[in-house]
């Protein structure tokens, strides 16, 4: 008899924690909810990653690689670590002296003894950190499961991103945008909404749920979306609640479209940042859908047409 109830414990554990890898996550940020879906982990990734685990020393397959390149939360893919900040503490496990902004919390272990380090958006365990120990200048030294991360090489990070922003009527979003060192290439259209390849005309009804929205095509290597999202924010009144500027209406609202958690995360901290200096903040974040690129007439419309945009400007904030 012991021995079938310690077969039913074992499976109903391993139940549950397979359960797990598919939870999601539901996060407001300025009063908008937004799901996100956590990677799926395997036993061993979750009894450190959710259970707060520990590998063994000097089995990570991190703990010796030193190329360049960017370490990600294993769980929602948060950029976490740069590749400059690595070094070797000779203690069995990755180490650095600095972490992505904001990408990172400390919390104390119930003990006070250890603080505890977590992946700022999913709140995976990743490891401890300590200080004053010399090991460099910074005095620092976030000691981290190889388990909790993947790594990204920086070849990878050459190829080409598509990132989708809306800031009210899309001819002045695309002037500022297509400006910016780094942008390849600019296309407006409509995004978010529920009716299929909707026209110009059927938007502005402001009855499909689509915002007009540019999709901004960069290259990493010679910019950031980091970059972007600055330049979103210079460049419009994302205090605005209902419309950009005088176009008043559903369509010309303010929002990220994020295409992935890594962008959903700059995205939020520089929300953070704006709050903190003062603003309050109306852009909405929700995640990248359909996008319909709009009549050919709209396209590049400024620099087909001459002039400038009415209802967008340049301001520097950050």
């Amino acid at each position: 008899m012991k021995k079938l109830y310690l077969i039913f414990m074992i499976v109903s554990l391993s139940f549950n924690m397979c359960a797990q890898s598919n939870q999601k996550e539901n996060k407001t940020v300025n009063n908008h909810a937004i799901t996100m879906k956590f990677n799926e982990l395997t036993p061993e990734e979750e009894r450190i990653i959710i259970h707060k685990g520990t590998e063994v020393p000097y089995t990570g397959e991190y703990v010796n690689n030193f190329e360049a390149g960017t370490y990600v939360c294993k769980r929602c893919n948060t950029p976490l670590y740069n590749s400059e900040s690595k070094f070797d503490a000779h203690c069995g496990w990755p180490s650095f002296d600095d972490e992505i902004e904001g990408a990172v919390k400390r919390v104390r272990d119930a003990d006070g003894r250890r603080t505890e380090i977590l992946c700022n958006t999913c709140g995976a365990h990743l490891g401890h950190v300590f200080l004053g120990e010399g090991f460099t200048n910074k005095q620092t030294r976030h000691c981290v499961n190889s388990i909790s991360m993947n790594f990204i090489p920086a070849e990878q990070d050459k190829k080409d991103i598509t990132a989708y922003f809306a800031s009210g009527c899309f001819w002045g979003t695309e002037y500022f945008f297509m400006k910016a060192p780094g942008v390849k290439a600019t296309n407006v259209g409509f995004m978010g909404g529920h009716v299929e390849n909707p026209t110009y005309e059927q938007v502005c009804q402001k009855n499909t749920g689509h915002l007009e929205t540019t999709e901004v095509v960069f290259d990493p290597s010679v910019t950031s979306y980091e970059e972007m999202v600055k330049l979103f924010f210079e460049t419009h009144d994302f205090t605005q609640t209902n419309g950009q500027g005088p176009d008043i209406g559903p369509q010309y609202l303010s929002c990220i479209f994020y295409s992935n958690a890594t962008e959903k995360a700059i995205a939020e901290r520089y929300i953070k940042t704006l709050t903190a200096k003062g603003y309050r903040v109306a852009t909405m974040l929700k995640p990248a859908s359909v996008f319909w690129k709009a009549e050919n007439y709209h396209q590049q419309y400024y620099e087909s047409k001459g002039g400038t945009p009415y209802c967008h400007n340049y301001r520097k904030i950050f």
